[in-house]
Formats: C-alpha cells, structure tokens, sequence
C-alpha cells in the first residue's frame, strides 16, 4: 500500500506560520525553518508580555498617584491607606488618571481623606 501524507493539513499549517511570520526581517518571512522557530519565539514573548503589561500599567499608575499625592503633602502609602479607611473605593487606574487630566478632582479626593 503507498504510503499516504496528509499534505493538504501540512500546507496549511506551513501558510497558517508563514502568515505570521509576514513582516518579518530577510529569511524569517519566507523560510521555513527560520519562519517557524521566529513565530514561535514570538509567541512566547506575546504571552510573557501579556501578563507582564498589567504589572507595568500598575506601576505607572502608582507613580502618577504617589506624585500627585506629594503635590499635597502626602505619601503615596499613607493617601492609599488613608482611602481604604474612609472607604473611598476607587482604583488605582482612576485615581491615577484623576491625578493626571483633572487635579482639582485629585486634591478634592485628598483634601476628603485628610
């Protein structure tokens, strides 16, 4: 009996990374080989930094909070604290924007937990 491939799923998986791979910088785009081990990587990264742009965005909005806290003589710790116990429930991605595009909104929310 000859022997059978399924060579019509291969070409599709083979299209489906060369697809991803379009873009791509010299032979990653157009060989095999190298098309498939840079999509790969790619993908690791993509998932790594999925995960790794929350942690970032957390740290960028404690920062903008922790110095518009400073503007009104408050730490960022004690101003988080300081919500927590008036049971002001509002999240760091608000309160970070409020601290950036309208500050009087920001020093009214401090002046409130004083």
């Amino acid at each position: 009996m000859p022997r059978s491939v399924n060579s019509v799923a291969s070409r599709a998986r083979r299209k489906k990374v060369m697809k991803h791979a379009k873009g791509y910088f010299g032979r990653r785009k157009n060989v095999w080989t190298i098309a498939k081990n840079a999509v790969d990587k790619a993908m690791q990264y993509s998932y790594r930094d999925r995960r790794a742009k929350k942690r970032n965005f957390r740290s960028l909005w404690i920062t903008r909070i922790n110095a518009g806290a400073r503007q009104h003589g408050m730490s960022y710790s004690k101003f988080m604290g300081q919500l927590k116990a008036n049971e002001i429930g509002l999240n760091r991605k608000v309160l970070a924007d409020l601290a950036m595009n309208h500050p009087e909104a920001f020093k009214a929310i401090v002046e409130k937990v004083k």
